[in-house]
């Protein structure tokens, strides 16, 4: 295990389903190859390597063979270069950018004679390309082919072979490097064996024809993939190129991916914001939308959070640099959703083992299509040898393959434009299967702001006494509870008194040492259980309780020190978000750890079911009970609520932009919506019958020109163009979830 290394490389050439599985293939059976994982939308090969077995260059000599573009991608995390922060005509210092799986070969790394998208062919027309010139140069041989038949016909027969053989010649070299690699149903082998067995057959013109309609068929299928990448692209694409730096008094122009943390930069109106930060100087309208899809601009002030990518509005900002570029939001969620598309659905495996018999049952079928009407009825060999041919072209599952990662990789663009990030397929597919949400109260329902409305002292104790030795054990805290007792004692100029030695109790409240002796802050209940509280405290908790208020109870040693009163608003779009899940046949619940009392006022306003006073296990207990009853989605802070989240069928941490909210559930909503939960769920269900329309597609077509080749409709040129249209029309469906809007019902 010592020796193992976890690689990363960029590949490009990647166009189809049957293209990564090749790449899949060919690598795994290398010694010393775990772990394989191949994303054709963020071109992406990762493996765990026993370079002691098998080293890199081995990997990539078998990757080339294939006839695909690779080079490593680990180099982003020394130098991260934004898209276009180098000039236009450095494609060295552009092949740093990878944040969207930018491709990273020239174009002679691959087999020669095919020529995969190069990086240098984005955003030029299809017949600038390499891809496009091969198209073109085939279209000219058969055109040359048909005037050659015209003017001399017994010589147009044999300029149909040459156009056919100068055609075939790269797509058998990368049947044959597949082949050597232990693939021999690929597309490009079957098709070289319909081109091959049709000219033995004296159908030299259609064979020509079926090369020339598989090249353009790569063309089409490269430009519906490329469509499908750009949706990440642009992600990378907001970040600006350059930033103010501000140092000694002075400001300079420099590259965004140079900032470091705790660097100064001023952000002019207008301009967007180039590194996530804290605001120190300058108020101002900052439009978010471009992070978080939230389309009205968010007053910003010092001391709160921006992200890169944002843009300032109204006034100067002087912002410190709180993420590196290869750290920032945006960044952050480029990984997020490359990885994602990587986190394969259980539909997609599915389809991965079902095309792995599946093309060798088509060969043997297509054998059998060949042999039997000879042999058995004693027809003819030419008519069942073009009928088998044309089986194989029909054959190639690359439709099939491809229908799953191509909705799978739309619907995580289309999320990641409005901030609703799910952590690959499988997690998708589990959000479309959700029957029941389970909330958290505060921060997630609520705003999670709550603020002091009642001081009650106890005894001799002031409020200032109270508020001091409250604001003591909480210092250093920032659950809401505690920012709203040190917020309270800021205002009425209260000094914490010292405390050391703070610790937590789990669902419970807090206990330190402030001064000499320990003080806690704790639940009203855990407080009468340990002689913080007496009958006459424990009523006037639970009137607070019946109107809403969260209470809790400040005490030493046996002796009430007085109760604070809080109360948290629910968000004003909550009722909202349960209406819509109602409407879905979605049922909502809160389970939260406060009084019963406090979360019966907030869910009789939202509509919902409740449980409270729950502990930590409590909260697992209710999901696994959930769970059993069918699909449940979890949504939490993504901290206290971890054993919940993780123990949902999916588990969603809100906040806007957090670490947290980025990297431990298997979702996040980056603005403080709560009618976002349902646009996920919408999202995900759309996501589940786009692949359930291409899977539909692929078969169906499958299905009928089987039919019809078998019996003598249709032939070579129409298979060809079934297995191509077939991939095409599948990937143009799958781009109809980037224009999908989740947040609209119906």
């Amino acid at each position: 295990m010592a020796d193992e290394t976890v690689c990363d490389w960029t590949v490009s050439g990647m166009d189809c389903g049957s293209c990564a599985g090749k790449i899949r293939n060919a690598v795994t059976r290398l010694p010393g190859v775990t772990g394989v994982e191949v994303g054709i939308m963020s071109e992406r090969l990762r493996l765990t390597l026993d370079e002691n077995k098998t080293g890199r260059e081995q990997v990539e000599k078998t990757v080339r063979a294939l006839g695909y573009g690779i080079k490593p991608r680990g180099a982003e995390k020394k130098e991260f270069v934004l898209p276009g922060a180098a000039s236009d005509g450095n494609h060295e210092a552009d092949d740093h950018v990878r944040p969207a799986g930018v491709e990273a070969a020239h174009s002679g790394h691959g087999s020669p004679g095919h020529v995969h998208d190069d990086p240098a062919d984005r955003g030029k027309n299809w017949y600038q390309t390499g891809k496009g010139r091969l198209v073109i140069f085939t279209g000219l041989l058969l055109a040359a082919a048909w005037g050659v038949e015209l003017f001399a016909p017994r010589i147009g027969a044999w300029a149909f072979v040459a156009a056919c053989l100068i055609g075939v010649a790269p797509i058998a070299r990368r049947a044959f490097a597949a082949a050597r690699s232990g693939q021999f149903f690929t597309i490009e082998g079957l098709m070289t064996v319909a081109a091959i067995g049709a000219l033995f057959i004296n159908a030299a013109e259609e064979a020509a024809l079926v090369v020339f309609l598989f090249a353009v068929g790569e063309v089409l299928e490269g430009v519906a993939a490329s469509k499908a990448r750009n949706g990440i692209r642009a992600l990378a694409d907001l970040v600006p190129k350059t930033a103010l730096l501000e140092e000694n008094g002075t400001t300079r122009e420099v590259a965004a991916a140079s900032l470091q943390v705790g660097q100064t930069v001023l952000i002019r109106p207008g301009d967007r914001i180039p590194a996530d930060g804290d605001i120190i100087e300058g108020i101002s309208g900052v439009d978010e939308s471009p992070v978080t899809g939230e389309s009205v601009p968010a007053t910003r002030g010092p001391g709160e959070r921006v992200f890169a990518g944002s843009i300032n509005t109204e006034a100067v900002l002087r912002v410190t640099v709180t993420k590196a570029a290869q750290d920032n939001t945006i960044s952050r969620i480029i990984r997020l959703v490359e990885e994602a598309e990587e986190a394969r659905a259980p539909t997609e495996r599915f389809i991965d083992r079902f095309s792995r018999w599946y093309m060798p049952a088509i060969v043997a079928v297509a054998v059998l299509v060949v042999v039997v009407p000879p042999l058995v009825l004693g027809q003819s060999w030419d008519t069942w040898i073009y009928r088998g041919l044309a089986l194989l072209l029909i054959g190639c599952p690359c439709a099939l393959v491809i229908s799953v990662p191509a909705s799978i990789a739309s619907a995580l663009s289309t999320g990641a434009r409005r901030g609703l990030l799910m952590k690959g397929g499988a997690v998708i597919e589990a959000a479309a299967k959700v029957s029941k949400v389970a909330f958290d109260k505060t921060g997630t329902l609520t705003h999670g702001r709550p603020q002091v409305t009642d001081l009650v002292p106890f005894g001799h104790t002031t409020e200032a006494q109270l508020l001091e030795v409250a604001a003591g054990v909480e210092s250093g805290s920032s659950h809401p509870l505690a920012v709203a007792i040190l917020n309270r004692a800021e205002t009425a100029g209260v000094p914490a008194l010292p405390a050391r030695d703070a610790r937590a109790l789990a669902g419970r409240g807090v206990v330190a040492t402030v001064g000499d002796a320990p003080a806690w802050v704790t639940s009203p209940r855990h407080a009468s259980e340990n002689g913080g509280l007496d009958g006459l405290g424990l009523r006037q908790a639970t009137i607070f309780e019946e109107q809403g208020k969260t209470a809790v109870a400040v005490y030493r040693e046996g002796i009430p020190l007085g109760l604070i009163a809080m109360r948290d608003e629910p968000r004003a779009d909550a009722a909202e978000a349960v209406r819509q899940l109602s409407a879905m046949g979605i049922t909502s619940t809160i389970l939260t750890g406060d009084n019963p009392r406090t979360a019966a006022a907030i869910a009789e306003g939202l509509g919902m079911q409740f449980q409270a006073d729950m502990m930590p296990e409590d909260k697992l207990s209710a999901i696994r009970e959930m769970n059993e009853q069918g699909g449940v989605m979890m949504i939490g802070d993504g901290i206290n609520d971890a054993p919940a989240l993780k123990q949902a069928s999916i588990g969603v941490a809100m906040g806007s932009g957090t670490d947290v909210a980025l990297e431990t559930a298997d979702a996040a909503i980056l603005r403080d919506r709560v009618t976002d939960i349902p646009a996920q769920i919408r999202l995900a269900r759309a996501a589940m019958a786009n692949i359930r329309q291409n899977v539909t597609i692929a078969l169906g077509l499958k299905a009928v020109f089987l039919v019809t080749t078998v019996l003598g409709i249709t032939g070579l040129w129409i298979a060809i163009l079934a297995d191509t249209g077939a991939t095409v029309l599948v990937t143009l469906n799958a781009l109809r979830l980037l224009g999908f809007n989740p947040e609209r019902e119906g």
